[in-house]
């Protein structure tokens, strides 16, 4: 006798429909949903970590780049100076030893990079202003948080990428010298916090259990930003959700989806402390 093999997921239904007494069987994209919401508390706590690390430790380092200002000839005349003050501000200050800032850089009084912190000085010579257009206040004396978009400190290649930026004044007395300036790419830092996920996920697993297929994003108002090698088909996805429409500051908000025939979990909870209308999403998949 010929025997036909049902397909998995008709098999899946069917034991639904014969289980009338059992509760109701779920959908997979309910449990990664409820799942994927769960994680969402110790990324939310991670990131507040991360910008206090960032309002406590740049006050503290401008100081360590007076002396940059401080000699007859114009800071953007010694880039080696500008170099050595960047690494000594930052040794000095335990807040930004550790801090997740993708780059670091110092500019003079107009924003104008007189160095950064990575080998190629990408931003050498580069205005900040207009790119951060939030960075204006900076200049007139104040600790200031924005966010803009510069391919120089992109954090992925061959699409579009956004960076958030902290600014503090460098000042001596209350004439402006520059600003000292650090920031993160929403590519890198969705990878900083998909890689902490997935580590604690790990740790987590029983020895019969496998590891869910998990992706972290940064939503940006109407921009999803996920981690350089993570599916762009994922983050259009999710932008077709709109979920910052129904995302909240007090608890993740999930949602069910199916992405190139595979169910999805969703969960998205807002952020405030990385901005206004940006959110932390986590896309989760039972394997």
């Amino acid at each position: 006798m010929n025997v036909r093999r049902l397909p998995t997921r008709t098999l899946r239904w069917a034991l639904c429909a014969v289980l009338v007494i059992a509760p109701a069987c779920r959908r997979q994209s309910a449990v990664s949903a409820e799942k994927a919401k769960s994680s969402m508390a110790e990324l939310v706590k991670a990131a507040r970590e991360d910008v206090a690390q960032v309002r406590s430790g740049l006050p503290q380092g401008a100081k360590y780049l007076l002396p940059l200002f401080s000699t007859s000839k114009p800071a953007s005349d010694d880039p080696h100076a500008a170099r050595s003050a960047l690494e000594t501000a930052r040794n000095k200050v335990q807040d930004l030893r550790v801090a997740k800032g993708t780059f670091f850089a110092v500019t003079d009084e107009k924003s104008v990079v007189i160095r950064d912190d990575d080998d190629q000085d990408t931003l050498a010579g580069r205005a900040l202003l207009p790119e951060f257009a939030g960075l204006a206040p900076a200049l007139s004396g104040q600790y200031v948080e924005t966010r803009g978009s510069m391919p120089e400190v992109a954090g992925v290649r061959g699409r579009r990428d956004g960076q958030w930026l902290a600014a503090q004044p460098v000042l001596q007395g209350s004439e402006l010298k520059g600003l000292y300036v650090m920031g993160w790419s929403w590519a890198a830092y969705a990878y900083r916090l998909e890689r902490a996920l997935s580590s604690n996920l790990r740790s987590g697993l029983a020895e019969s259990e496998k590891m869910p297929l998990v992706y972290v994003y940064l939503v940006v108002d109407k921009d999803v930003y996920g981690t350089p090698i993570s599916p762009e088909v994922n983050a259009q996805a999710i932008a077709a959700l709109s979920p910052l429409s129904k995302a909240s500051a007090t608890a993740a908000t999930s949602f069910e989806l199916e992405i190139a025939g595979r169910e999805f979990g969703l969960a998205v909870e807002l952020v405030p402390e990385l901005g206004k209308g940006v959110a932390i999403a986590v896309l989760r998949s039972e394997t």
